[in-house]
C-alpha cells in the first residue's frame, strides 16, 4: 500500500515524522510531499532518509522522470493524508486552488483522502475554517480533528495536531492495515490470500560447465522474495523454490533450495498439485551445455566452443497443467518489452506476464527496484519505477483479480 504524506508548513511538523515511521511499521509504502513552508520547520532529508523516496517539495522541479509527476502520484497511491494541515492548506482543498505540488495532488488523485489539521485555537474556531472542514467532509475528505492542549502560540484550546498514533491508525483502517496489538510490530495487510497456497520461483539457475564453472545470469532472487513476502503477509501460505542466491528467505515460507534449471522443474512438478496460484519469478537459464566435463577445463590459448541445448520450459509446463490455477509469469526484458510479454502471454500460457525492464540502471536485476508493466489479455497495466515491494504488491493484487474470475477447485 502506498501512502502519500503531505506536510504543511505549521510547528506540528515535527511529529510528521512519527507518522512516517508509524505507517512504515505497518507495512506502507510512503511518499512525502512537503509544501515550502513546511521545509522551514523540519528539512526534506529527513523524510527522505526515513522513507527510503525523493521529498517532493517543489511543483516544477527539473527531473529525468519523463511523466507528470503530479499525476503519476496522484494515480499511484492508495491514500493521501495530510498531517498536520494548516488552515491555509484546508482553504485551497476546499476552494479549489491547485498552486502547489500538494493542492495540485489532492484535486488530481481519487484515492480517499485523510487531513488532520492543526493550528491556533481561533483560526480553527474561524466561521472561515468551519466552512472549509464542513465543505470538504461533505466531499467525502475524512478529518482527525486536532486535540485541546497547549499550543505553541502559548494559548489552551482545541488547535493541537492528533497525536500520531492516533492518524497512524485512522490511516491504516481507511488502506486496509490492522494495527498491531504491539505498536512495534510490523502487521500484515488484510487477508485476502487466507485459503491459496501459492508456489513461487525465485533467483537464478547455475548450468555446470565443469566442476568450477558455470553458465548463469544477474538475477539476485530479490523479486520473488518480495512477492513471497506480500504473499505470506496477505495470509497465503507459500511454497518457494529458489535457486541460488544470498538473501535471507522469507520467514514463515516453505523454502526449497535448488541449483540448475533441472532441478528447479523437479521441485516445481513435485509442489504444483498443492498449488492454487504459480508465480514464476525465477530467471530459469534457456540453456544448459550439453554436456557437462567432469574435471575443470584447462586454458589452452585456443578458443574454447561449448554445445548448448534448450533447458524444459517450466513455465509453458505449469500453464499446460494450470487447470483452476493462477499461472503468472515473468519477463524480462531490454527492448520490445510490451510487444515481447506479449508474445511470451500467448506463447506460453499463462495468466498473467510481468513484463521487468532490466534495460536501466535503477531497475531489474539486482536493484531494489522495478518498472514493470502487467500483461494479461484484458491489456496491459504500465506502473512507475517502484520498490520490489510495492511491485510485488501490485502482482498480487493482479493476480487475486483473475482470481476472483474462476473457483478455488485445486483439491
Amino acid at each position: 500500500m502506498i501512502v502519500a504524506l503531505g506536510v504543511t508548513g505549521c510547528i506540528a511538523a515535527y511529529k510528521a515524522v512519527e507518522v512516517l515511521r508509524g505507517l512504515q511499521k505497518r507495512g506502507a509504502s510512503v511518499r512525502v510531499v512537503m509544501t515550502r513552508h513546511a521545509t522551514e520547520f523540519v528539512g526534506p532529508l529527513t523524510f527522505q532518509s526515513i522513507s527510503g523516496f525523493p521529498v517532493i517539495a517543489e511543483m516544477f522541479a527539473p527531473t529525468d522522470d519523463p511523466e507528470i509527476k503530479h499525476i503519476q502520484v496522484a494515480q499511484s497511491i492508495d491514500l493521501l493524508l495530510v498531517a498536520p494541515a494548516t488552515a491555509n492548506t484546508l482553504a485551497k482543498f476546499a476552494n479549489g486552488i491547485a498552486d502547489d505540488f500538494l493542492s495540485t495532488l489532492y484535486i488530481s488523485t481519487t484515492a480517499p483522502v485523510l487531513v488532520a489539521p492543526a493550528m491556533n485555537v481561533e483560526m480553527w474556531a474561524h466561521p472561515a475554517t468551519r466552512e472549509n472542514v464542513r465543505r470538504l467532509r461533505e466531499r467525502g475528505v475524512q478529518f482527525i480533528d486536532p486535540e485541546e492542549g497547549y499550543l505553541a502560540c502559548r494559548t489552551v484550546g482545541p488547535g493541537r495536531l492528533a497525536e500520531p498514533h492516533e492518524i497512524v491508525g485512522r490511516a491504516c483502517e481507511i488502506i486496509g492495515l490492522t494495527a498491531a496489538a504491539n505498536s512495534n510490530d510490523v502487521v500484515a495487510l488484510t487477508q485476502d490470500l487466507r485459503g491459496e497456497r501459492v508456489l513461487i520461483t525465485a533467483g537464478p539457475t547455475q548450468e555446470a560447465i565443469d566442476p568450477v564453472r558455470f553458465l548463469s545470469n544477474r538475477s539476485s532472487g530479490k523479486m520473488g522474495f518480495a512477492v513471497a513476502e506480500a504473499a505470506l503477509a496477505r495470509g497465503a501460505a507459500v511454497t518457494l523454490i529458489a535457486g541460488p542466491v544470498s538473501i535471507a528467505s522469507p520467514k514463515g515460507a516453505r523454502t526449497i533450495s535448488v541449483r540448475s534449471a533441472a532441478e528447479m522443474y523437479e521441485a516445481v512438478k513435485v509442489n504444483l498439485d498443492d498449488a492454487t496460484m504459480v508465480v514464476m519469478a525465477a530467471a530459469v537459464a534457456d540453456y544448459r551445455p550439453a554436456s557437462v566435463h567432469q574435471q575443470k577445463i584447462k586454458k589452452n590459448g585456443s578458443a574454447l566452443v561449448l554445445d548448448l541445448e534448450p533447458t524444459d520450459d517450466i513455465l509453458a509446463a505449469v500453464a499446460r497443467e494450470s487447470g483452476s490455477r493462477v499461472v503468472i509469469g515473468f519477463a524480462a526484458e531490454t527492448e520490445n518489452v510490451i510487444e515481447n510479454a506479449r508474445k511470451k502471454l500467448k506463447r506460453k500460457g499463462a495468466d498473467l506476464i510481468v513484463a521487468n525492464d532490466v534495460s536501466a540502471s535503477d531497475s531489474g536485476f539486482d536493484v531494489d527496484h522495478n518498472r514493470i508493466a502487467l500483461v494479461s489479455s484484458e491489456g496491459v497495466v504500465e506502473l512507475p519505477l517502484l520498490s520490489k515491494q510495492e511491485a510485488a504488491a501490485s502482482i498480487i493484487d493482479a493476480a487475486m483479480k483473475i482470481r476472483s474470475a474462476r473457483p478455488l477447485s485445486v483439491a
